[in-house]
C-alpha cells in the first residue's frame, strides 16, 4: 500500500522493447503511474510540458534530439527530475548530463526493485548515481584534476582522448562550482555554488563551517553511502541522517548529493585512498 498520489513517470527511450519493458514494470507497481512515453528527446521535452511528471527516465542516445539536450531543456523550464538511463557504467555523456541538470544515473540492466527505488529517491529530491558510476566519476575527477594540461579546450587529436575526458571533467566541476569564489558568510554558509576552482574550498574552510558530525556525514556521502547506511554506521536514525545531509546542502549551498561528493573531493576531505 502507498500513501498519497502515485509518482508520475515518463519513459523516454528510442528502443521500443526497452521502453515497453520499463513502462510495464512501473505501471504494474502500486504507487507509480506511467503518464507518457517518448521515442526521442524532442518528444520527451513535449511530454514533460504536457504531463508534468515527477520523474523522466531518459535515454541518452536518441534521434531528433539526444537525451542530454532534452534534459537541459526540461530542467531549465520545469521542476521535473531526470534520471538518465545508460548502458555503460561511465560513458562520454555522464559529465555533460550532470551539467545539464540530471538528478542521477542508472544502468539499464538494473533490477526492477532498484529501478523503482531509484525513481522514489529522485522524486524525493535526492540525487542518485549507480555505485559503479559514482566510483568512476570520482576516480576520473581525481585522475584528470592531477593530469598536466587537464581542462584544455579544443578538438582532441586522435591520441587525445585523455585530454578530451579531462576537459569534460574540468568543465563539469567548473559548472558545479560556478564563477564565484568560496567565502564563509555571517550566516555560516559557504558562498558560491560549490566554491570555485579546485582547491578554493579547502578542508580548513569546511571545518570552520561544519560541525564534526557534519564532516563525518559528508565523508560518508562522498563514499556513496545512502542515508540508511549512514544511519546504521553512526547508530542514529535515518531521519537524523537525512537532517544532517539537509544541513550540508544548506551550509554548502549545494544542489544535491552529487555536488556534496565533488565538494568533499575538491576540498581534500575525502580521497580515493
Amino acid at each position: 500500500m502507498t500513501d498519497g498520489p502515485p509518482l508520475r513517470v515518463v519513459v523516454a527511450d528510442d528502443q521500443a522493447l526497452v521502453r515497453v519493458g520499463f513502462c510495464g514494470i512501473i505501471a504494474a507497481t502500486p504507487g507509480f503511474a506511467v503518464v507518457g512515453e517518448a521515442a526521442n528527446g524532442a518528444a520527451a521535452v513535449e511530454a514533460a510540458r504536457q504531463t508534468k511528471p515527477d520523474v523522466i527516465l531518459m535515454d541518452v542516445r536518441m534521434p531528433v534530439m539526444n537525451g542530454i539536450e532534452a534534459t537541459a531543456r526540461i530542467t531549465e523550464s520545469t521542476d521535473v527530475r531526470v534520471l538518465i538511463l545508460t548502458t555503460f557504467d561511465l560513458d562520454d555523456y555522464v559529465f555533460t548530463a550532470l551539467r545539464a541538470g540530471a538528478s542521477g544515473f542508472l544502468l539499464k540492466d538494473t533490477l526492477p526493485a532498484d529501478l523503482l527505488t531509484a525513481i522514489r529517491v529522485v522524486a524525493a529530491g535526492d540525487a542518485l548515481l549507480a555505485p559503479s558510476v559514482t566510483r568512476r566519476l570520482i576516480g576520473e575527477f581525481a585522475r584528470t584534476s592531477r593530469a598536466p594540461g587537464a581542462g584544455a579546450h579544443g578538438t582532441p587529436a586522435a591520441d587525445g582522448v585523455d585530454r578530451a575526458r579531462a576537459a569534460a571533467v574540468t568543465a563539469f566541476t567548473a559548472s558545479l562550482a560556478g564563477s564565484t569564489t568560496a567565502s564563509t558568510t555571517a550566516s555560516g554558509t559557504v558562498g558560491g555554488t560549490v566554491g570555485g576552482a579546485v582547491g578554493q574550498l579547502t578542508r580548513d574552510k569546511l571545518t570552520r563551517v561544519l560541525t564534526e558530525r557534519e564532516l563525518e556525514v559528508l565523508t560518508m556521502v562522498a563514499r556513496g553511502m545512502s542515508n540508511a547506511e549512514i544511519a546504521e554506521q553512526l547508530t542514529i536514525s535515518p531521519a537524523t541522517a537525512k537532517t544532517h545531509v539537509a544541513h550540508l546542502l544548506t551550509k554548502l549551498d549545494a544542489r544535491d548529493r552529487i555536488q556534496l561528493v565533488i565538494i568533499a573531493y575538491q576540498s581534500g576531505l575525502a580521497s580515493l585512498h
